[in-house]
């Protein structure tokens, strides 16, 4: 992904009567849909999401492949990844205290 930078130095200057008229025009909303509850309801999440370091082993050809675009590769393996979760269907999520201890390992220790 190449990356774009604005150098504030070599901007063009605005003269005062453009600036003035610029802020006169008047701004078309007409292309921007409405709005609904669904939009502030996932508007209320932080972005970014915190992140967490970890270590994970990969295939050397995947990560070679990764690697091969250029820095960021860790930054494509978060989106590659976002984009398979939220391509899944929500998964309902067990209560803490429903799940806790309902799942057995080995033997039972009332015997």
């Amino acid at each position: 992904m190449k990356r774009y930078s604005l150098d504030q130095k070599r901007l063009p200057k605005l003269m005062p009567a453009h600036l003035r008229r610029l802020d006169a025009m008047p701004i078309d909303y007409s292309d921007i849909p409405p709005l609904g509850e669904e939009f502030f309801t996932k508007a209320t999440v932080p972005w970014p999401p915190v992140k967490h370091q970890l270590t994970i082993r990969l295939d050397a050809d995947v990560l070679a492949w990764l690697k091969s675009n250029g820095r960021g590769y860790q930054t494509r393996i978060n989106r590659i990844l976002r984009a398979a979760m939220e391509s899944q269907p929500p998964r309902r999520t067990r209560s803490k205290s429903s799940a806790k201890g309902t799942r057995s390992r080995g033997k039972s220790r009332a015997a």
